[in-house]
C-alpha cells in the first residue's frame, strides 16, 4: 500500500493513532481528514479499520459529526500519550520541529482565564496551533469536556451548588482540580459611586440592576455562574457574553457578583468591590479522570496559575 494509506498488518499504526487523535479533537471526519491533507474516505477507512483492530467501537458517528463512546474516550487518553512520545523522538533524534499544537478550553467568563489563555498562546513556540476558548454556560462546559469538544474547563463551585456540579461531574467522568478560593466581589463601572466604596453590602445593591449569565436551556439556579443566584431581585437582565455585561455596566449602572480578580488591561472600565456576606467561591478547571492532559494544556494550567499568584491570590495545593 502507498505510503500514508491505512496499513495492512495487525497491529495498530502511528499514522491510524495521529489520525484518530485528528478526528476526535475536530469531532469530524471530514475537517480531520482536511487538517491532515487526505482524502474523506482514506481517513473514514482509516478510522474503521482501527476499530476493527481495537475490537469495540471508538466513535458514534451522526449527520453531526462524530463523538467518542466511553471506550473512544479511554483510548484517546493512550493514543495522545503514543503520539506525543513519537513527536519528541523525532524532535530529538531526527531534528523535526513541533507539530501543530492543538488546545480547546470551555470557561465561565472569567478575565483572568482570558489572561491565562493570552499568556499560553504567546509562549507556544509552534509554527502552526489551532487554539480554542468556549466562554459559555455551565452546563456547556461540562458536555465541552465530557465529549472532549474540550480538553479542559474552568467553573465554579460553592457551598450551594457543590452537590450538584459534582454529581454532574461524576457522572461525566470527570474531576474537579480546586485553583483557588475567592471572596465575592461585585463587578461596576468605575463610574458607579459604589466603586469608591471599600466595601458593598446586599441593601447597597437593592435597586441596581442585576446582571447575570443566561444560562439556556439548563437554567437551574446551580448551575448560575454567580452565587446567591436564589436571591430575588426587582430588576434583571440575562445577557449572554463579557463584553455585553460590562457595556450593562457601564450603561445600566448594573453589577455582576464574580470573583473578584479583573484585568486593568482587558476590562479597564470595570473595577471590582468586596461583597460584604459571609461565601467563598471556589475556582477549579475540570478534566477527564481517565484521560491524561496533554503538554499543551498543563501549559495553559501553569499560566492560569502564574496569572492568579500575579494577582495576589494565594492557590490552593
Amino acid at each position: 500500500m502507498a505510503r500514508g494509506g491505512v496499513g495492512t498488518t495487525n497491529g495498530i499504526t502511528l499514522l491510524q493513532l495521529k489520525y484518530f487523535v485528528e478526528v476526535a479533537v475536530e469531532g469530524s471526519i471530514t475537517a480531520a481528514a482536511d487538517l491532515s491533507y487526505v482524502s474523506q474516505p482514506t481517513m473514514s477507512a482509516a478510522m474503521k479499520d482501527l476499530e476493527a483492530r481495537v475490537g469495540r467501537a471508538l466513535f458514534t458517528r451522526s449527520a453531526r459529526g462524530v463523538t467518542l463512546t466511553e471506550d473512544g474516550t479511554e483510548f484517546l487518553g493512550y493514543a495522545r500519550q503514543v503520539v506525543e512520545q513519537a513527536e519528541l523522538l523525532e524532535q530529538r533524534y531526527l531534528g523535526r520541529p513541533r507539530s501543530r499544537r492543538l488546545l480547546a478550553v470551555s470557561a465561565q467568563h472569567y478575565s483572568f482565564v482570558v489572561d491565562a489563555f493570552v499568556r499560553m498562546v504567546n509562549a507556544s513556540d509552534a509554527a502552526e496551533y489551532e487554539f480554542t476558548l468556549r466562554e459559555t454556560r455551565t452546563f456547556d462546559i461540562i458536555e465541552d469536556v465530557r465529549t472532549l469538544r474540550s480538553e479542559l474547563g474552568v467553573l465554579y463551585r460553592n457551598d450551594f451548588n457543590r452537590n450538584v456540579i459534582n454529581k454532574l461531574l461524576r457522572e461525566s467522568g470527570l474531576t474537579f482540580n480546586p485553583l483557588f478560593l475567592a471572596a465575592p466581589h461585585i463587578f461596576v463601572a468605575r463610574t458607579n459611586p459604589l466603586a469608591q466604596r471599600e466595601r458593598a453590602t446586599l441593601d447597597d445593591l437593592e435597586n441596581l440592576p442585576r446582571l447575570t449569565f443566561d444560562q439556556g436551556a439548563n437554567n437551574s439556579f446551580y448551575f448560575a455562574e454567580e452565587i446567591l443566584s436564589t436571591r430575588s431581585s426587582k430588576q434583571n437582565i440575562r445577557v449572554s457574553d463579557r463584553a455585553t455585561i460590562f457595556n450593562l455596566m457601564i450603561g445600566l449602572g448594573g453589577y455582576t457578583i464574580s470573583t473578584g480578580i479583573i484585568s486593568d488591561d482587558l476590562d479597564p472600565s470595570i473595577t471590582a468591590v468586596p461583597l460584604d456576606v459571609d461565601e467563598r467561591i471556589e475556582i477549579g478547571w475540570i478534566g477527564h479522570t481517565s484521560v491524561p492532559l496533554t503538554d499543551q494544556a498543563q501549559g495553559f494550567v501553569a499560566q492560569l496559575r502564574d496569572v492568579v499568584t500575579d494577582f495576589g491570590v494565594e492557590l490552593l495545593a
